[in-house]
């Protein structure tokens, strides 16, 4: 796995997300997502969102991710 893909895949299950990944050892990863989507959720439900555009691939490809969720109106202060 790779910053780039990992991104991808995130963008892809949040539509309209700007997304970052940082992780230099292919399976520890950390990711800022901004995404409009979060609006009104607590923070475990936004981290279960982006969890669950990985699927399978949290605890096996990806051993690691680190997340900061933000809506857009947060990511602006």
């Amino acid at each position: 796995m790779n910053p780039e893909i990992l991104r991808q895949l995130i963008e892809a299950g949040l539509p309209g997300a700007e997304v970052t990944v940082q992780g230099e050892d292919g399976v520890h990863f950390e990711a800022r997502v901004v995404w409009a989507g979060f609006a009104g959720k607590l923070p475990l439900a936004r981290h279960r969102m982006v969890y669950a555009t990985l699927g399978e691939r949290m605890g096996g490809e990806i051993h690691a991710l680190s997340l900061k969720t933000l809506t857009p109106e947060e990511a602006a202060r």
